[in-house]
């Protein structure tokens, strides 16, 4: 919610030019931007523009990145809530990058273990790499990363996501033959 004082937010940057310069086409959605009603069920994602244009952009990406600050050894209570008003339909199938900053030494390793259960849950696919930056404050200078290795694995996730979605992509048959595997088995 820090915009672009935010430390996950420059990160993701950084991720998302990797991506660009890859060959994606880039829709940053900055949370701290939108106005989303508190979800409590079901009721609340129908009729607030804010979460229908949410849900459209989601839906029309093919991966989506996922970033967050850890708080008390989770993520963002603002990603949780935005996470909740979306369902299957914006993530069964879609390829997902994760990033972690934290501001302890351990990192954001609970984070990402968070986000990587909230993905499977909804039907998505986590990338095998995923970033997770301890000591925020002192990881980034003058809006940059100070550690080169780590602006390097930054970088390298965003080129990541682009790989492995037009890998999956590739046989779109063979995703939805997997699906309904999986969904035989619910």
């Amino acid at each position: 919610m820090r915009g672009d004082n935010s430390y996950t937010r420059l990160a993701l940057d950084l991720a998302l030019v990797a991506a660009v310069s890859a060959g994606a086409t880039v829709d940053l959605v900055d949370l701290s931007t939108l106005h989303l009603p508190l979800c409590s069920g079901p009721e609340d994602t129908g009729d607030n523009p804010q979460t229908q244009m949410l849900k459209a952009r989601v839906g029309a990406a093919q991966g989506v990145l996922l970033g967050s600050p850890e708080y008390h050894n989770s993520f963002s209570g603002v990603l949780k809530n935005a996470l909740d008003l979306m369902g299957g339909d914006e993530f069964r199938g879609k390829v997902f990058g994760l990033l972690g900053v934290a501001g302890g030494s351990t990192g954001a390793v609970s984070t990402l273990g968070h986000l990587r259960a909230v993905v499977r849950g909804v039907g998505g696919w986590s990338l095998p790499v995923q970033i997770s930056i301890p000591n925020a404050r002192s990881a980034f200078a003058d809006g940059r990363l100070v550690d080169k290795g780590l602006e390097d694995r930054v970088r390298f996730l965003g080129r990541e996501l682009v790989r492995f979605t037009r890998l999956h992509s590739m046989v779109p048959e063979l995703e939805h033959r997997l699906m309904e595997i999986i969904d035989e088995d619910v």
